[in-house]
């Protein structure tokens, strides 16, 4: 609820800017625990078993989160998508948002979660899982033992979800990018629409030079985020890079370009494949008059 157009590119951009510090945060939190693969693993837990979950841990994490925050109506927002089925209603009445999205079913959830869980987090907890064998190993802990567990499945979980959240707005953003472009200039959109011409949406939709300064922002935030500091408030020299410091800046950096970036287009251009959906050809051609 704004009084800003929800569909202005400048507004649009300046929640994408946000959401960088946003899982730049949730990255380094996550960060401070072992992978602790277990929690991804289906029915890892016998305890989740007696209660007839049959899935992993961060599985049911997410399921109970997201129900809490189903009935508190988070995703009746056009910018919330849960990554859990069957969640209960809304307790409070819905809010009267205006409609700014065409209507879809576009949610690449399952997805994020996947990439997340099998690719990313071992890279983000690759430091703190090497310290922890090297502490096992001194309490005469070795061979597969030594690695990986810390036992922080709750601790572990809850930052997941805050990353995976974070992660999914900013990928499902792409509806809004495509909607504001569509809305511009809808005549140089709608014959690649209705001829599926995938490629053509892309080019439309990519700024090589806009993502390039993403990425250059994102390295100069995450390097000043893993910062370590000192006693005094000093910082400490190239913790980012000597391993000291708090996040993995070459991880955070490939999370945005080879895994967000291309994700998040293939969720705009697939919200351009459907956005004529249901219009008749008169409706379509005096959007194409536009």
């Amino acid at each position: 609820m704004t009084e800003e157009d929800p569909l202005s590119l400048d507004r649009i951009r300046n929640i994408l800017v946000r959401l960088e510090d946003t899982i730049i945060f949730n990255v380094i939190e996550r960060a401070q625990f072992a992978q602790n693969p277990r929690i991804y693993e289906r029915g890892a837990f016998s305890e989740l078993k007696e209660l007839g979950f049959e899935g992993s841990w961060l599985q049911w994490f997410l399921k109970e989160t997201e129900s809490f925050h189903a009935k508190a109506r988070r995703y009746t927002s056009p910018d919330e998508y849960p990554f859990s089925s069957g969640l209960p209603k809304p307790v409070l009445a819905p809010l009267d948002f205006p409609k700014i999205l065409y209507p879809n079913d576009i949610n690449v959830n399952p997805s994020i979660l996947s990439f997340y869980t099998r690719f990313f987090v071992p890279r983000i907890t690759r430091h703190k899982s090497l310290s922890l064998a090297a502490f096992k190993r001194s309490k005469g802990i070795i061979g597969d033992a030594e690695y990986d567990d810390d036992g922080n499945y709750g601790s572990a979980a809850t930052m997941d979800i805050e990353a995976l959240q974070s992660i999914s707005k900013r990928v499902h953003y792409g509806k809004f990018v495509s909607e504001s472009k569509f809305q511009a200039h809808p005549g140089d959109f709608i014959p690649h629409i209705l001829n599926r011409n995938i490629p053509a949406l892309e080019a439309l939709i990519t700024k090589p030079e806009v993502e390039r300064k993403l990425l250059q922002r994102l390295r100069k935030k995450a390097i000043t985020y893993a910062q370590d500091f000192a006693p005094s408030g000093d910082t400490i020299t190239d913790s980012h890079l000597n391993g000291s410091g708090k996040v993995d800046v070459d991880g955070v950096v490939e999370l945005y370009e080879n895994y967000i970036i291309p994700l998040t287009k293939e969720v705009e251009v697939e919200y351009l494949l459907h956005r004529l959906d249901g219009l008749s050809e008169e409706e379509i051609d005096e959007l194409a008059k536009r």
